[in-house]
């Protein structure tokens, strides 16, 4: 028998850490293709530009999910929204395997972006219905959660990829997408909805609190801003270590997503945090370790040392940029708590959509150095905007 949440009231423990578990293996389906895109190169025929596309478009797939989906949380059930996206998942997944050309896996890699949104509806569950003083604390449980799933997600279609070839990976991620259905199922319990209306005043109402909230919006463009940068390391790091002096396998640069793991230890702690250190002060810390870390990845471009320093480095720092503006974000409008989430992770992933698409464009013409140009520049454009825009925490 699913017990009924009530907002405000406390989120069972082991419902808490379900919904991290799910949330790393839906977002995981967004990160499959990034140590497989040289793979994925050669058996399609394609350049490096024409595969870094992949990446970019599967982000603007997840920004058109948060922006249309995501809101529905706070209008319909979200145990059915959440079901139907998952089975969308299950077929997406598939049909990539199934692809023979480019423009199939784009248009599949679109729709996967698109469904893979649920963490960000199991993020609002964990912030409205946890207790005040837990709130960004579990926000940090769930965050956590994603993370994993971020570097697992690298260092298993890596290995899947260099042993079993890439197509492998999806018939694997549409088997889990068809698994995760029946648990949320079983594990998602009865919540009220936050909004009575048509679907028509509540986009309205979206559009209502962006342009009324301005700390709303520039909390969202400044973390966007950074997951650019996060993202630019990603988009071009196959290509990076593909080359001399390292030529790496798909195996060795999944493996290295486990420098990540720092990240993902500290989000919890991170979210602890947030309410003692502020908002402001967090993301000036993670500002300034993101700078460090592509500063070391510029150095050391030569060495696994400086990869995998730059690659901890980075993790914690946007760590500390997203949880605290996420929270801050969450707790300013409660009641409309997956529409607000809506506005920050949209600004969010299509910064990062952005940080690909440089990343591939400077990579085509200045190959590493470019990356590190468009890392460092995105990060410095957010550090500026939390330095001067008054409004900000």
């Amino acid at each position: 028998m699913k017990q009924k949440l009530i907002e405000n009231e406390g989120i069972p423990g082991h419902l808490l850490l379900l919904l991290a578990v799910i949330s790393g293996l839906a977002v995981a389906n967004l990160y499959y293709n990034q140590p497989l895109l040289n793979d994925i190169c050669r058996d399609l025929r394609v350049n490096e530009f024409t595969a870094n596309l992949i990446p970019m478009v599967t982000q603007i797939g997840y920004a058109l999910g948060l922006l249309f989906i995501i809101p529905l949380g706070d209008l319909y059930s979200r145990r059915r929204i959440i079901v139907v996206n998952f089975s969308l998942l299950s077929v997406s997944m598939l049909s990539i395997a199934l692809s023979k050309n480019v423009g199939f896996v784009l248009a599949s890699s679109l729709i996967t972006g698109i469904c893979s949104v649920m963490p960000q509806i199991f993020i609002p569950i964990a912030s409205q219905f946890s207790k005040p003083e837990d709130k960004s604390k579990n926000v940090g449980v769930l965050v956590s959660g994603l993370l994993t799933g971020i570097l697992g997600s690298r260092v298993i279609s890596g290995i899947v990829g260099e042993y079993w070839g890439w197509r492998t990976m999806y018939y694997l991620a549409a088997a889990i997408m068809l698994v995760c259905i029946f648990i949320v199922i079983r594990i998602i319990p009865d919540m009220a909805v936050n909004y009575k209306g048509t679907y028509k005043e509540l986009m309205q109402s979206l559009f209502t609190i962006f342009r009324q909230r301005k700390d709303i919006r520039l909390s969202s463009l400044r973390a966007g801003l950074c997951f650019g940068s996060f993202l630019s390391l990603w988009a071009c790091l196959a290509f990076k270590l593909s080359g001399e002096p390292f030529y790496a396998g798909n195996n060795i640069i999944g493996m290295l997503g486990l420098c990540g793991v720092a990240g993902a230890l500290t989000a919890s702690l991170v979210g602890r945090y947030v309410r003692i250190l502020g908002v402001k002060r967090l993301n000036y810390i993670g500002c300034l370790i993101i700078i460090v870390s592509w500063s070391i990845m510029y150095v050391f471009q030569n060495t696994y040392a400086g990869f995998i320093v730059g690659i901890m480095l980075i993790d914690i720092g946007m760590q500390c940029v997203q949880l605290s503006n996420q929270t801050y974000v969450l707790t300013s409008l409660p009641n409309a708590s997956n529409r607000v989430n809506t506005i920050f992770m949209t600004t969010y992933f299509v910064g990062g959509a952005l940080g690909t698409f440089l990343a591939g464009t400077f990579w085509h013409f200045m190959q590493w150095d470019g990356v590190v140009v468009v890392g460092l520049s995105l990060t410095i454009v957010s550090l500026i905007i939390t330095r001067f825009a008054k409004v900000l925490q």
